[in-house]
């Protein structure tokens, strides 16, 4: 809060109080907009995205889809080689889903093969499906707790959250992108009714992209958060390979179990933001807090979006305080370079709250080579930053992304378990 100035209503204290004591309905989300990642590209027309690759496509396809939905998963396979028939399972209908496979025509007398809300041939939508493996799956269920990723762990509690038990973690996370709601409620329900037998839901959220992209932008295509600010601006560019092997992608020389290679660290964050108390607040204050023009999205003191902030010419934080929230997530100093991240979340609403509160927020999900010096240490300079009297962080989780699929005869996760 800016010093000096002055505000009516409810403090943080009371609001945040009232929101978690009267029922609120959390959805799922993390590190904020502004935070210098998540950047749109023009809309691309529909189309089926290719399945296999040395990566999943859903990491870095471009544009990112208009709809998002997160959903985590508890493992009720028995030992190794039932998670190993589940995994094959989940591959062969991802397969389908992302090519747009027309549903198998079966006798009336039998339950449908789909639930029928795409029609005869479900049209193409840029589907993307990518799945993750969370800490938990490494436990003595399967014997895999000798090929456990060295840096994944429980997502623990970070400064300023309040992680509800039944909206976090998880042993697989699911994440669809499309363009419309109901092809991803076809793709999730088709999932679901695959693996009914070994996975069950254990939290979901979905919500809104607006076409948020990757890599070169324009200010026109730039999206805003529920705050009002654009969000993101220097995400990195995923059609840069130097880029995203040096970021994103775990290499061979990186100490990791060998099946992990080209797969990625996921961190997914479920923020709850306080719109109405932001909504509030002196436009100066906002601005000041995250070191941006509203309207505009320049840095305070530049005039356009993708002005560098300078922050060299400012070591006092004349012009944009030190505490602002671009200039802790990104310093753009030599050190901070190794902490760069590829952000792909999106926002959500999930109506109210028993106080008659809106629930909103941001499903924060970001792709990184190592969570230490990636998300983790984006956190750690952000902890204590005017934002969090705005924001909290009520769930997520800390997931590995599997390496991708290069073959027919291949399955996600078949070196894991195998």
């Amino acid at each position: 809060m800016t010093r000096g100035s002055r505000r009516t209503g409810l403090s943080r204290r009371s609001f945040v109080t009232g929101a978690l004591g009267t029922g609120a309905a959390l959805g799922a989300g993390a590190t904020l907009a502004g935070c210098s990642d998540t950047s749109p590209t023009p809309v691309a027309a529909a189309r089926f995205l290719p399945f296999e690759g040395a990566h999943q496509t859903g990491i870095s396809a471009m544009p990112i889809p208009e709809q998002g939905l997160i959903a985590s998963f508890n493992v009720l396979s028995r030992d190794r080689a039932g998670l190993a028939a589940t995994l094959a399972e989940l591959t062969d209908e991802i397969r389908g889903l992302m090519a747009g496979k027309p549903p198998e025509v079966r006798d009336p007398a039998f339950p449908p093969v789909d639930s029928g809300i795409l029609g005869e041939k479900p049209p193409p939508d840029n589907l993307s499906v990518v799945v993750g493996v969370g800490a938990s799956l490494f436990d003595h269920r399967f014997g895999l707790a000798d090929r456990k990723p060295r840096e994944l762990e429980t997502m623990p509690f970070l400064a300023n959250d309040r992680l509800d038990p039944k909206l976090s973690h998880g042993d697989l996370s699911i994440i669809l992108e499309a363009g419309h709601t109901d092809t991803l409620q076809f793709a999730l329900r088709q999932l679901m009714r695959r693996t009914r037998s070994h996975l069950v839901l254990r939290w979901m959220i979905d919500g809104y992209a607006r076409g948020i992209g990757a890599g070169p932008v324009s200010e026109a295509a730039t999206p805003r958060n529920l705050l009002g600010f654009k969000d993101g601006t220097s995400n990195l560019d995923v059609e840069d390979d130097a880029l995203m092997d040096r970021h994103v992608w775990v290499g061979p020389g990186d100490g990791e179990p060998e099946w992990a290679v080209g797969g990625s660290y996921q961190a997914v964050r479920i923020i709850r933001m306080f719109v109405e108390f932001w909504d509030r607040t002196q436009l100066a204050e906002q601005e000041a807090i995250f070191g941006r023009r509203k309207v505009s999205g320049a840095p305070i003191g530049m005039t356009g979006e993708f002005d560098d902030p300078n922050y060299a010419e400012d070591p006092h934080g004349e012009r944009i305080k030190l505490n602002a929230h671009i200039r802790l997530a990104n310093p753009r100093t030599a050190e901070s370079e190794r902490n760069r991240i590829l952000r792909r979340g999106f926002s959500y609403s999930r109506g109210f709250d028993g106080a008659g509160r809106l629930d909103q927020g941001l499903a924060f999900v970001s792709y990184q080579r190592s969570l230490e010096d990636g998300f983790l240490a984006v956190q750690r300079r952000l902890k204590g930053e005017p934002l969090e009297e705005y924001i909290l962080p009520v769930g997520g989780g800390f997931f590995f992304t599997l390496p991708g699929v290069t073959g027919p005869d291949r399955f996600l996760g078949d070196q894991l378990v195998g």
